[in-house]
């Protein structure tokens, strides 16, 4: 049987990102996500909205990337796989946790808190899982600069 583990998510961060070190000394780095939806109730005709709360997972150079240049309701897009973790507490409880181990991201924009409003250019960074990081998917340039994207080019 064919198996596939893949999450994409789009949504704000619920607190500043947390970096730890391995003993291997590799960075990780702990992100807390908001995902919204928003429907119209069919019975009632009102709008309603959930919100789902991901706890996510980044090592290596994305994390210190994320740790870097993320805050608490800064919007990003994640791409990554689910991964179970279990563990023993000190007390002997067990615990549990389904979190999303990132491979890929990308910076959306400023979550309005930018000087401007959140009307300031937006920079779309990526990393890939090997923990090279790219500009949003354009080519590099020699100055080491990002794309710049209107409002025009993003498609949603």
């Amino acid at each position: 049987m064919a198996n596939f583990n893949k999450v994409l998510l789009m949504g704000n961060l619920t607190r500043d990102p947390e970096t730890r070190f391995l003993p291997s000394g590799q960075p990780v780095c702990q992100l807390g996500l908001a995902v919204n939806r928003v429907w119209t109730d069919q019975k009632t005709g009102e709008k309603r909205e959930q919100t789902c709360f991901v706890d996510c997972v980044s090592f290596g150079r994305q994390a210190e990337t994320l740790a870097k240049y993320m805050k608490k309701g800064r919007p990003i897009f994640i791409e990554g796989r689910l991964n179970y973790r279990s563990w023993e507490t000190q007390e002997g409880q067990k615990r549990s946790k389904l979190e999303v181990v990132v491979e890929n991201f990308q910076f959306l924009g400023t979550g309005g808190g930018g000087r401007d409003g959140g009307r300031e250019s937006e920079r779309t960074m990526g990393a890939s899982s090997d923990g090279d990081p790219g500009w949003g998917g354009a080519p590099a340039s020699s100055s080491g600069g990002g794309a710049v994207l209107d409002d025009d080019d993003v498609p949603f």
